[in-house]
């Protein structure tokens, strides 16, 4: 009788301690309710961002057994994280917005690269021509301009390239522009491997790739005055300040994208991709409209292409392949087309598991279970088996726009008018 007591006691102790927890949810919701909406909405934005900035200094102390993944990934895994993320966000314009399925998505990012080496790098030996460039002698050989302005002019020429590309393409629909665009894919890394000898003439130095590209840095002159890093490539801290450079490159990124959604040429992607033939009936202009699409998004690819090669202090061949364009197509796919968070989350998610992820999990299996499975070879159906399951049980992506659930949800009703009276009759 006394333990049952007792036991009513601590029961209603328990629950007096559950109205008190929910009563300050619900103060803290109000007092979060008041605050105007043009002031609340930013703060999940800065609170990730103000998460992201601080990785690196929590990264080397997070617990090294964290149940499945073991380990947050480290700074050299998180740049290129950074990248995937800055590229899925530039095909999500396309793919996303516009609705148009591009499968040579990795073109861009090699031009990107490309771009750098020819830029920044002693590839051209007989031009000495030297633009802001950091830690480079003014009698080296080449062309060396400053990063920094490398970054705009390889999203320029990238973006040129897309023009080029999506002119003769773009007037296509559906399959065909995929296998199209599937086609130019495969030409430019084609290109670059065997550009060693065009008449006599060395574009991209064959399988060999281009190599030292210049490294970002601010110069002996602001770091005598602000402390800023001359060569990031000659700092104790490199990966930190790659990370916190791909870090703005992907708040610049996601900046731009947002707006150009909300902007009239955003609305008349979206109202291409739902239905392009009612588009064109309401005075959209078609191919103007789509080219500014896959120029957009070839910016920011280019952008990610040279920034990477930057960091790589190189840009090689192997590093385009299809699978890439297919990889960042699933991040988009995975996350949600036309969201950007949800594409964020994709890239984040797939280029983890590619980077450290399925290694983690592969030793997390074999200590807990004792088998010796190399799950990292089993990569590619391991990322086809993902996006089948959320193809299956949600189509719309893990974090899909409203817009997109809804008509994924919703759907039309593709029964004739007459056969809907005749049903209704």
């Amino acid at each position: 009788m006394a333990d049952l007591r007792r036991r009513s006691r601590v029961s209603v102790r328990n629950y007096r301690d559950h109205l008190l927890r929910a009563a300050r949810l619900d103060r803290v919701a109000t007092v979060w309710r008041r605050i105007p909406r043009r002031l609340r909405s930013p703060v999940p934005l800065v609170a990730a961002v103000a998460l992201a900035a601080t990785y690196p200094f929590y990264v080397s102390h997070s617990p090294q057994n964290i149940p499945l993944i073991l380990t947050l990934p480290t700074l050299h895994s998180a740049v290129t994280i950074l990248v995937f993320v800055a590229m899925a966000v530039g095909l999500n314009v396309v793919v996303g917005y516009a609705g148009l399925l591009d499968l040579g998505y990795v073109a861009f990012y090699a031009i990107g690269a490309y771009s750098a080496g020819w830029l920044a790098s002693g590839q051209f030996q007989q031009v000495n021509f030297h633009l802001g460039a950091i830690g480079i002698s003014s009698a080296t050989p080449g062309i060396h301009i400053s990063i920094w302005l490398v970054l705009i002019l390889a999203g320029v020429i990238t973006a040129i390239g897309g023009i080029l590309i999506g002119l003769p393409t773009l007037r296509l629909r559906g399959d065909y522009l995929a296998i199209v665009t599937l086609g130019f894919g495969e030409i430019i890394p084609q290109f670059v491997r065997n550009g060693d000898n065009l008449h006599g003439f060395d574009l991209t130095h064959g399988t060999f790739g281009l190599q030292p590209i210049d490294s970002p840095g601010f110069g002996q002159t602001l770091h005598n005055a602000l402390g800023l890093p001359v060569s990031y490539q000659q700092s104790f801290n490199a990966d930190r300040l790659f990370f916190w450079t791909a870090l703005v490159l992907v708040v610049i990124t996601v900046f731009c994208s947002a707006r150009l959604r909300d902007s009239r040429i955003g609305r008349a992607w979206i109202a291409i991709r739902e239905d392009e033939t009612a588009a064109a009936a309401m005075g959209v202009p078609l191919m103007r409209t789509k080219t500014w699409s896959y120029a957009t998004g070839a910016f920011f690819g280019g952008v990610a292409g040279a920034f990477y090669a930057s960091y790589k202090s190189g840009a090689f061949p192997d590093d385009f392949f299809f699978q890439i364009s297919v990889f960042i197509l699933c991040m988009v796919i995975l996350g949600g087309m036309g969201n950007i968070w949800g594409v964020i989350f994709g890239a984040c998610f797939l280029s983890y598991l590619d980077r450290e992820g399925l290694s983690n999990v592969g030793t997390w299996i074999n200590g807990h279970f004792g088998t010796h499975l190399d799950v990292p070879l089993y990569e590619f159906g391991i990322f086809g088996a993902i996006i089948v399951i959320v193809m299956l049980f949600r189509p719309e992506g893990l974090i899909p726009s409203s817009r997109v659930a809804a008509e994924l949800h919703e759907g039309v009703h593709d029964a004739p008018l007459y056969d809907s009276e005749v049903a209704g009759a």
